[in-house]
């Protein structure tokens, strides 16, 4: 015998609903417990009001006596709130007004001649609505520069069911009235369902990520200035290396020392000293690209890599020297003066190693500081000689390095830039 299953839409709107009011006061409950992602707030409210207007939606009119048009304008914002939520996640500036403002259009829009409940024009303006919110969604997700499976998975999945929650079956009603009129809300609770439990499923996984990038963040930032720590920027640079090196490409690297870091911290004190560190992390982040990689090495010694030949890089150097010369000039309210030296090394060679690299940026660093300080240096073609390899080794300053006893060595391949 075969029997017909029968599925009852209205039950299959109440368990929708159930489900929606469930995970929204879920996602609030886990926001009370960490008031660290405040985007989980958002997100709760908008499954809490996305519930109510599908069950006002989808309700006899005799049971509940609001007008359709109260329901959609709920959806517009439940859509807005959900979009807010994944810009407040992302560290970006919130647009309340915006979700309020497109309900307050829309039930000012269905008084207007034309607009009455069932029409087409009606249900293509709704269309064309959630789908800019749905392209601002995918917006926010696709922008977002740490690229994890996540957020990838986000960027896609999200408004593909927010896109086929709310735009099927106004496009149904629009372009067939027929099987809208005898089958929408059995379409509807499906996809309702799904959209519930999916965007949900997201929203855990990014919020997870989350964690993840913040506790790695913390195992490989330097916590002053927010630059890459130590063994970080050497992970960073061999990989950028190993692809350079690959295409048989040049990397070149700068390391930077501030100049006279030691007198600052003793005329001004610590304090001011920890702000010329900021400051100077801050104008090499503004001078650098994000694809370059740079880090704090420990102290007042900085460096960073790029993936450009010396000529090229030398821009970089000189740049970065103007600009803190500039913004060194004031810290703290207080007339410092603070500059940088520089000394960089460039290889082509696949097989150099990032230890190499350093030694020969080191001692044309301290050639630079030795050659009267606040200029960059190039490093000779050369490896770095045994006084450097020492220097790196212990980050001692042996007084031959420091007397600027460089005799005999072979005359640069680049111009040092002076002040």
């Amino acid at each position: 015998m075969h029997q017909t299953v029968i599925l009852d839409a209205p039950t299959l709107i109440f368990a929708t609903v159930f489900m929606a009011v469930f995970l929204g006061a879920f996602l609030i409950a886990s926001w009370i417990m960490q008031r660290d992602i405040g985007a989980l707030a958002w997100w709760g409210s908008a499954y809490l009001i996305g519930g109510a207007a599908i069950m006002l939606w989808s309700a006899p009119n005799q049971t509940f006596q609001v007008p359709a048009a109260y329901a959609e304008a709920m959806i517009f914002v439940a859509c807005g709130m959900f979009w807010n939520g994944l810009r407040l996640f992302h560290g970006r500036r919130l647009w309340p007004v915006i979700p309020f403002a497109a309900a307050a259009a829309w039930l000012v829009v269905t008084r207007l001649p034309g607009m009455e409940e069932g029409g087409s024009q009606r249900a293509a303006l709704g269309v064309v609505l959630v789908a800019i919110f749905t392209f601002f969604m995918a917006f926010e997700l696709s922008r977002e520069r740490r690229r994890s499976l996540y957020s990838r998975t986000a960027a896609i999945v999200v408004p593909i069911l927010h896109a086929g929650m709310f735009l099927l079956p106004l496009a149904l009603r629009y372009f067939y009235p027929d099987v809208f009129a005898t089958r929408w809300q059995i379409v509807f609770a499906f996809e309702a369902m799904i959209y519930t439990v999916g965007t949900a499923f997201i929203v855990i996984l990014m919020v997870k990520d989350h964690h993840v990038h913040f506790y790695r963040k913390i195992a490989t930032t330097d916590h002053l200035t927010g630059l890459l720590n130590r063994r970080a920027f050497l992970e960073a640079a061999t990989a950028m290396h190993a692809g350079q090196g690959s295409r048989s490409e040049p990397v070149t690297l700068l390391m930077f020392d501030l100049d006279k870091f030691k007198s600052i911290n003793d005329r001004f004190g610590h304090a001011v000293g920890d702000s010329a560190l900021k400051v100077f992390a801050r104008v090499l982040q503004e001078s650098t690209r994000a694809t370059d990689v740079v880090g704090r090495l420990g102290g007042e010694e900085f460096v960073a890599m790029v993936p450009e030949a010396m000529e090229d890089a030398c821009i970089v150097a000189e740049r970065l020297r103007a600009n803190f010369e500039a913004a060194g000039v004031i810290i703290d309210d207080i007339a410092i003066g603070a500059t940088v030296s520089i000394g960089l090394a460039t290889t082509y060679r696949a097989d150099a190693t990032i230890d190499s690299l350093l030694l020969r940026a080191d001692e044309a660093l301290y050639r630079a500081k030795n050659g009267g300080r606040n200029r960059f240096t190039c490093a000779d073609e050369e490896p770095g000689s045994e006084a450097a390899r020492l220097r790196w080794a212990g980050r001692g300053k042996p007084a031959a390095a420091k007397s600027g006893n460089w005799a005999g060595r072979r005359a640069r391949s680049a111009q040092t830039a002076t002040a």
